[in-house]
């Protein structure tokens, strides 16, 4: 089934998203379930394990709530850290048209 048509609302990532972070950027995310989202993380500087896990939890919490989480902007920090860590993000990434 398709993502719902709704207005996306946009979450702009920290350019710092370490520990601390983390449960700030649940927290964001926990305000903003029930719509589409589009994640922005061009201005990332550094991004830690446990953030790149958040972000992947709510994407699945996204899809099964049968909503559209897609990434739009990606920091070359921030690519570098997930092909790193081994989480493939380009099934999250938005479309180019």
């Amino acid at each position: 089934m398709a993502p719902k048509k709704a207005a996306s609302k946009t979450l702009n990532l920290a350019p710092v998203l370490d520990l601390n972070e983390a449960s700030v950027l649940h927290r964001k995310l926990t305000e903003m379930r029930g719509s589409n989202i589009v994640v922005d993380a061009s201005a990332v500087e550094r991004v830690g394990a446990l953030c790149v896990q958040v972000l992947m939890a709510g994407a699945k919490s996204w899809e099964e709530d049968k909503h559209a989480f897609t990434i739009s902007k990606v920091s070359d920090a921030f690519t570098k850290t997930t092909q790193l860590i081994g989480v493939n993000v380009d099934h999250l990434m938005a479309k180019e048209i």
